[in-house]
């Protein structure tokens, strides 16, 4: 039973981890293009907010996904 509590916290390790690489990565693209953006229409700046704050949703769906793991296959 050890190495089955052991995988269930890594798989939910991964499921968040992965989730924010991922957020990361499109973030990081989203931010860059948003400065070029307001550098030449600064009133776009709500619109580039909330395209930032988008991808902030993997990582609530990897968190729901880690803590559906524990809690489903008696983790925790």
């Amino acid at each position: 039973m050890e190495i089955g509590i052991g995988l269930i916290a890594i798989g939910a390790g991964l499921a968040v981890g992965i989730a924010a690489v991922g957020t990361a990565i499109a973030q990081a693209r989203i931010g860059a293009a948003g400065m070029g953006t307001l550098a030449e229409r600064p009133e776009l700046l709500g619109a580039i907010i909330l395209l930032v704050a988008i991808p902030e949703t993997m990582v609530v769906l990897g968190f729901v996904t880690a803590a559906m793991i524990i809690l489903l296959l008696g983790g925790g």
